[in-house]
């Protein structure tokens, strides 16, 4: 948890302060990673913003265009991508961005002169903004600094990269993250606009009887997860589904439990998109203990990507959880 002074009282410590503090741990760091992660705050800062006007401003509906994954775009996811986009543009550190919402990732800087790509979900669970569900922001930075890396670069195992997080809009405004040593928690203050530090190296229970996935598709889920889910509700399992990936893995990481979202008739290779939403859970939920595998054979942060939008299916949360799962899948 968060460190106290001497007199008791909780010690202030922003975002900000939290990267500095980071930093010092690395000599050789030049403060460009710190740069972008202020960029990522302060968009999130904006979009937060939007979120909380959604019902007095114009921007609920869908715009009645498609991304690329045709999906129907929504006002909101529009606008949280530009911010993302027009942000994270100005750091000089920033060679290449790829999102959700764009076919191609955009190249800001020639190989050599950027650091990092920086890839993101700009609004998970847009759809849950009309009747004021939760949503959130993924995001997923990799080194992009070498010259021999080819137009394609960013097209890197999850292991490599060098921080992930993602920020929750609910009933306060949360900020995950993980730099590879530990997962911090943040929470957004409006009093003082910044996102104050309110735990340190979270840990993730071991065990927790609660599974989450879109039983809705069941009659198309492989074997191995219905034999799952009958063994689970055999045993008191609970389940808790909210349809917006942020909201339910930050109940698996600070609850337990495990999330699922296996492959269906409708989608074969699963639904979650690798690298910018299955990559930076995967990482958070490992750098808090916990295990994110696609398959008993396959950890999600050792699949090297073939294309930007590859999706994979997913298993993440408590390590005897995702272990009962794999169980069952092995059968």
């Amino acid at each position: 948890m968060s460190a106290y002074s001497s007199n008791n009282q909780p010690t202030l410590v922003t975002l900000q302060a939290h990267i500095l503090e980071q930093q010092t741990r690395f000599p050789e760091a030049t403060g460009t990673l710190s740069w972008i992660l202020s960029a990522l705050s302060i968009s999130t800062k904006i979009i937060a913003n939007h979120v909380r006007r959604a019902r007095l401003d114009d921007v609920l509906g869908n715009v009645g265009n498609e991304n690329v994954q045709g999906e129907q775009q929504q006002k909101l996811d529009v606008i949280a991508n530009e911010v993302l986009l027009r942000t994270l543009g100005k750091r000089e550190g920033v060679a290449v961005v790829a999102s959700e919402e764009n076919e191609e990732p955009v190249m800001l800087r020639q190989v050599g002169e950027g650091k990092y790509c920086v890839l993101f979900d700009p609004l998970d669970g847009s759809s849950n903004l009309d009747v004021c569900g939760g949503v959130g922001t993924i995001f997923s930075i990799l080194r992009y600094d070498n010259p021999a890396h080819s137009e394609n670069g960013w097209l890197q195992a999850g292991a490599k990269q060098v921080a992930a997080g993602y920020v929750l809009y609910g009933s306060s405004t949360i900020l995950m993250m993980s730099i590879g040593l530990g997962v911090d928690m943040f929470v957004l203050d409006p009093a003082i606009g910044a996102f104050v530090r309110v735990a340190e190296q979270l840990k993730i229970p071991h065990s927790n009887k609660s599974y989450s996935l879109n039983e809705g598709n069941r009659l198309t889920f492989p074997a191995g997860y219905n034999k799952y889910l009958d063994w689970a509700q055999a045993h008191g399992y609970s389940s808790r589904y909210v349809g917006a990936m942020v909201a339910d893995v930050h109940r698996i990481l600070l609850k337990g439990g495990v999330f699922m979202y296996p492959p269906t008739q409708k989608a074969p290779k699963g639904k979650l998109r690798l690298m910018y939403e299955a990559n930076p859970m995967a990482m958070l939920i490992e750098q808090a203990g916990g295990k994110a595998m696609a398959t008993p054979q396959q950890r999600i942060l050792d699949i090297v990507p073939t294309a930007i939008h590859q999706r994979v299916p997913v298993i993440l949360g408590s390590p005897n959880e995702v272990d009962h799962v794999l169980a069952h899948l092995s059968e």
